[in-house]
């Protein structure tokens, strides 16, 4: 009997203790560990918490540096030059036309008032600021004209959720009256994970420089009015930021993207990567894995290091791999493999400790920068990159300004000397000479933009395009950089092959020039053995060559891309989007979604 009552016993005792403390309590009252719209936003604590979320706006440091445009080429290439979008897509899965982000920032707004401490709610009111500036811009890009949010839509107002986009000119202005109020309330300390009024004023700089030449390319109005905020934006960070050129190292180029914590001298705000809290990107194992490779096109942006131009030298064209690198812009073989790279790696490639070209890149040409000089082993396997990645850096605040101040027409000498010559000081370069450049426009970069010719600065904005081409290649900007300036065309190998480095013909060659032999190109069967330790590459298979058995390695030659200019510089608005506004939401030109609204 004991071993049956006992059990009852206890359950009748913690019924009769659950009935008095249901008799003591006040059950009206809220448990202390639930979180509430009226018990939440209270302290600094709260509104970190919540806004923290707002960072994975940003995408992954692969998708950046992955990025694919005229420069860059890899083995998966992007949406727009495989043409891959369609109105058929929901397009929230990259932050598309996703719109969570955008609720969870109007719903702090809303509520960041109840904050006790009045310091906090204003610098994460400026935060908010931040993120929806950045959210719209990002909407703007892509969609061109977009539907404005300013508060959480309450189950009262279906009318919102049903009616026509707002005018791009509309968007761009709140954008720009939300990073004002941003950089009038974020602290004005450094800090290289979290915005700032630095950030912000980054921030501006960009928007206003891509929408003020989004409207100039693309034929619209108002494009001066852009133009004006971005280089106002540029220069207050100039003058006032605590942030400058960092020049520190033998190659301080380079060092400043392998180095596993951001340089706070330069970079403003980074993508935090941390082995210790086990956040890792494979930024490094992708430089190979996806076989990345610069396209000719790029490396000819590249000057000799006297500032000369290196395409206005005869034969040019078909340089090997040797000559065409030696003399030029250090910034170069601080970003590109070069002969005489001494990458050590766990895994023997070609036999010998020296890391050689073993044409794993689709172009021969392959991607230095973002990878640390230290082995595969250690950091180059998938997810065991720990380097933090740069969102905004000051190289491109200065580069901003002096493009928004030559497509004013309104650059001069001291324009270059304050934006061009600290990043060509750094990398041991001269420094732009305006008059020079005014006087004769590069043909070489004329025939890679020819959209720009007309522009009352041409020879400068073509200059200033280089520069922004070899200092921020990989960072995520070049695509968006052809679409502004509406060059879509020179993204697809229908107006561009993707070549890469030239080769003569079959035969054995020294492509580093240090003495022995490296590499041999074949037709049918090699000449050398495996006790040569050459790197052995047939022809048509291993490599395509542009004119068959010699001429430049080409990348995807066996595939077409195309770029329609009536339609492709936009994404297409999702069609269930457009369903279920009964078509109020309209379609971009040149989109078929199907439907008859």
């Amino acid at each position: 009997m004991k071993l049956t009552l006992k059990p009852l016993f206890h359950r009748i005792f913690l019924c009769m203790l659950l009935a008095a403390c249901a008799l003591s309590c006040d059950l009206t009252l809220i448990p202390e560990d639930t979180v509430t719209p009226d018990t939440s936003f209270k302290s600094r604590t709260d509104l970190d918490n919540w806004c923290n979320y707002y960072y994975n706006i940003f995408e992954s440091a692969e998708t950046y540096s992955g990025r694919n445009a005229d420069d860059l080429v890899d083995n998966s290439l992007g949406d727009i030059i495989l043409g891959t979008r369609y109105a058929t897509d929901d397009l929230d899965a990259k932050n598309e036309w996703y719109w969570k982000h955008l609720r969870n920032i109007n719903y702090c707004l809303e509520r960041v008032h109840q904050c006790e401490d009045a310091q906090a709610a204003k610098e994460y009111t400026g935060v908010c600021y931040f993120f929806r500036a950045l959210t719209y811009f990002e909407k703007v890009m892509r969609f061109g004209d977009v539907p404005w949010y300013d508060h959480v839509l309450g189950s009262d107002e279906t009318g919102e959720l049903r009616r026509p986009r707002d005018d791009r000119g509309f968007v761009m202005d709140k954008v720009m009256e939300d990073l004002d109020n941003a950089i009038e309330m974020l602290p004005e300390g450094k800090d290289v994970y979290h915005v700032t009024k630095w950030t912000a004023l980054a921030l501006k700089s960009r928007a206003a420089l891509f929408e003020g030449t989004w409207r100039v390319y693309h034929e619209m109005e108002d494009a001066e009015k852009y133009l004006v905020q971005a280089v106002e934006a540029a220069e207050e960070f100039i003058d006032d930021s605590p942030y400058s050129i960092w020049s520190g190292g033998e190659n301080p180029y380079r060092t400043l993207f392998n180095s596993l914590d951001a340089v706070e001298q330069e970079i403003i705000l980074a993508k935090r990567y941390s082995q210790a809290a086990a956040v890792s990107s494979s930024v490094q194992f992708n430089l190979r894995n996806a076989k990345m490779g610069f396209t000719r096109r790029f490396m000819n942006h590249y000057l000799m290091k006297d500032g000369s131009r290196f395409t206005d030298i005869p034969g040019h064209g078909t340089m090997m791999w040797r000559e065409e690198t030696s003399g030029r812009d250090p910034r170069m073989a601080q970003t590109v493999l070069c002969p005489g790279y001494d990458l050590l790696r766990n895994v023997n490639i070609i036999g010998v400790s020296k890391y050689g070209n073993d044409f794993s890149a689709l172009t021969g040409y392959e991607p230095v920068k973002f990878a640390l000089d230290c082995s595969v082993q250690d950091y180059s396997g998938a997810s065991k990159s720990f380097s933090d990645f740069p969102l905004f850096r000051a190289a491109e605040v200065y580069l901003n300004f002096a493009e928004a101040k030559a497509e004013l027409g309104i650059f001069t000498q001291d324009d270059a000397d304050k934006s061009i010559k600290p990043l060509r000081d750094r990398a041991g370069m001269p420094n732009l000479d305006v008059a020079a450049a005014s006087e004769s426009p590069d043909p070489y970069l004329l025939a890679c933009y020819p959209n720009a010719v007309g522009r009352p600065l041409l020879g400068l904005i073509l200059e200033i395009r280089r520069e922004r081409t070899v200092e921020l290649v990989m960072e995520g900007l070049r695509q968006w950089d052809m679409l502004r300036w509406k060059e879509g065309l020179q993204m697809v190998n229908e107006n561009a092959s993707y070549y890469g480095m030239y080769v003569p013909g079959p035969g054995i060659y020294d492509l580093d020039g240090d003495g022995a032999n490296d590499t041999e190109f074949y037709t049918s069967s090699p000449a050398s053995t495996a006790k040569d330790k050459l790197v052995t590459l047939k022809i048509g298979s291993s490599v395509i060559l542009s004119e068959g058995e010699s001429g430049y390695v080409t990348a995807w030659a066996g595939s077409m891309f195309t770029f329609d200019e009536g339609r492709d510089y936009l994404w297409p608005i999702p069609a269930a989007q457009r369903v279920s506004t009964g078509g109020m939401l309209t379609q971009n030109p040149g989109w078929n979604d199907g439907l008859n609204f």
